[in-house]
This record gives C-alpha cells, structure tokens and sequence, in this order.
C-alpha cells in the first residue's frame, strides 16, 4: 500500500536555477510544431515513479493541451475530485486509461478530453507524443501533446474534475520553478518535482496549484524535449 504524505510539505532538496530556461521563440506554434516535425536525438529524464503497484499494468493517455492566446501559450490543467481512488485532488493533465475501442494512445487522450472536460476535437492539433511514464499507481501513461486554439467552451465533468486553469507554459519550462522534494527512508526513499504556481482565486486572494508528481515529471521531459 502507498503511503500517505503531503508533498507540500517535504522538504525541497535543490532548484534546478542552474539550468536555461526554453527561449521564447521556441514555444511559439510554430517553433512547437517543427520541433515535433523534426525531433531531436534527446532523452526522457523521468520514465517511472520510484514504487510500484503489485497489479498489472494500465495503458492510459493523456492529453497536454497548449492553449494559445496571443502571444502566449498556456498549459491547460485540471485539478482531479478529491473522491476519486487513484490521484484524489492532484494537479493533472485530462487523460484517463485506454478503453478498447480506442485505436491509438492519440485516441485515448482526444476522447477522454472532451469527456472530463469537454474539449472538443475541432480545436485541437495534435502535434506529437512524448515518451510513456509509469506512474506509482500502475498506470503507463502517454502524453499526448496539442496545439488548442482559443474559443472552445469547456462542460467540465464533475465527479472526475474539481477545477480547469491554465499556466504560462513559459513559467514551466523554466527550470527555476522546478524543486526537487524527497519523501520516506530506505526501500521506501522516494524523490519527486514540483512546480509550484499561484493563481488567484475566485474572490481575489492567492490561490497555490501545488504541480508535482508525475505531472511534474511529463513536464519536466517536455523541457528536455523543447531545449534538446
């Protein structure tokens, strides 16, 4: 059984300050779509969670939308129910396991996109994936990533999603805001990332999406892949 922690509240071990942020000519639309068109040689820095499930593995997707608005692009994100069994409360990408009528990962992330929070398809573009993660939970997860133009409305399902924000994708692919935190002793020794943000919330205050975990990791491989 996975322990129970608040990662918030580990201790940070270092901030990776030491390494550039992605220039901003390179998350651009069309710089993004190039650099899936012609890949570069580069290597995911995070392809599993350090304990593992004793259960069969789970294919699952998700969707990492790239909003563009103007001159910025934003990463869309949703913070999961506090009910739900696996990630209760998380800050995640929309995605869920694979189902088998589902024909490519590519599939898997379009569908439960538009089924958690209602992102239609007519606005995205779908520009690649990313190498798979395997998370604590048993899952291997596939991030698929896509350009989302402005102008879609979003039916957000509520017994799966608690809340949908946006981030400046700038702010996450700057390695200055990525914290590395351990958790447990031993066997059971687990180091993670995070990213903190703070937004505001609905009456004005400040808000803080804590994004770590595997969120954190697929993110932080996205960075290898844009500054490769």
């Amino acid at each position: 059984m996975l322990p129970s922690f608040d990662p918030q509240q580990c201790p940070v071990l270092s901030i990776d300050d030491h390494l550039p942020p992605v220039p901003l000519d390179r998350l651009s639309a069309p710089a993004l779509r190039d650099r899936f068109e012609r890949s570069p040689v580069w290597q995911p820095e995070h392809v599993a969670d350090r304990l593992q499930l004793p259960r069969a593995p789970v294919h699952a997707s998700v969707l990492v939308p790239l909003v563009l608005r103007g001159d910025e692009t934003m990463v869309l994100l949703t913070q999961r129910a506090e009910h739900l069994s696996d990630h209760p409360g998380q800050i995640s990408f929309p995605g869920g396991r694979a189902e088998l009528e589902d024909l490519t990962p590519i599939t898997t992330a379009l569908r439960e996109a538009e089924e958690e929070i209602g992102l239609t398809r007519d606005f995205v573009q779908v520009l690649g994936t990313l190498p798979h993660y395997i998370t604590v939970t048993g899952y291997i997860v596939t991030p698929v990533v896509a350009l989302v133009q402005p102008g879609f409305s979003l039916r957000v399902d509520a017994s799966e999603v608690a809340e949908v924000f946006e981030v400046p994708l700038a702010y996450l692919m700057t390695p200055a805001h990525h914290r590395r935190h351990a958790v447990g002793e031993g066997d059971n020794a687990r180091e993670f990332l995070s990213m903190p943000w703070i937004t505001q919330a609905a009456d004005g205050s400040p808000k803080s999406c804590f994004i770590w975990g595997a969120t954190a990791a697929m993110l932080r491989n996205f960075y290898r892949f844009v500054s490769a």
